[in-house]
C-alpha cells in the first residue's frame, strides 16, 4: 500500500513520511512494519502492515477533497450541541481519532464557532490547536503551498 518516501496520515498524530519498511520477528511470527516519522515532532511510529486499515493510516487528501474540506469549514448553519464541555471534548476527540480530515475540519470549525460564544476550556483550546495544526500540515502538503498560506486561508474563512 505504501512505499518508502510516501506521505501518509496517522490519526491524531498527523502527516508523516514512510522512512523504511522492515521485518521483525515477534513471538515467533515474522511481521512487516512501516516505520513512519511524524513531520511535526519527529516521533517514530511502527505500524504493522496488516494493521494499516485498523489503525486508520491513509494517504494525504487529493485536490478534489480540498474543495470539500473548505466547504465544511465555511459551513455556518451547524448547531453546536449545548452539552457539558467534557462530553463535547470526548466527542471531538473521537472525531480527531478517526483520522478523517473532514472530521478534524468539523471539530476545528465547531470549536472556533463556540469560541465566539464563550470561553473554551483548557482542553478545548488545546484540541483547537491540535485540529488546526493537523489541518494546516495536510492541506499545505496536498496543495503544495507553504503552511503560512494555509493559515492565511483559514484566517480569511473565519474572519
Amino acid at each position: 500500500m505504501f512505499s518508502v518516501g510516501d506521505l501518509a496520515v496517522y490519526p491524531a498524530h498527523g502527516v508523516g513520511i514512510i522512512e523504511k519498511i522492515e521485518s521483525q520477528e515477534i513471538s515467533g511470527c515474522r511481521q512487516d512494519f512501516y516505520v513512519m516519522r511524524i513531520l511535526d515532532n519527529d516521533m517514530i511510529i511502527m505500524i504493522p502492515k496488516q494493521n494499516v486499515d485498523s489503525v486508520g493510516l491513509r494517504e494525504i487528501i487529493g485536490q478534489d477533497d480540498i474543495t470539500k474540506l473548505y466547504s465544511i469549514l465555511k459551513k455556518r448553519d451547524v448547531i453546536i450541541d449545548n452539552q457539558t464541555w467534557n462530553r463535547r471534548y470526548r466527542e471531538y476527540m473521537d472525531k480527531i481519532k478517526t483520522g478523517s480530515v473532514f472530521e478534524v475540519a468539523e471539530v476545528y470549525r465547531d470549536l472556533l464557532m463556540l469560541k465566539v460564544e464563550k470561553d473554551l476550556s483548557f482542553g478545548e483550546r488545546k484540541m483547537l490547536d491540535t485540529a488546526r495544526s493537523l489541518l494546516v500540515k495536510e492541506i499545505s502538503l496536498a496543495r503544495k503551498v507553504e503552511e503560512e498560506q494555509v493559515e492565511e486561508d483559514l484566517e480569511r474563512i473565519f474572519s
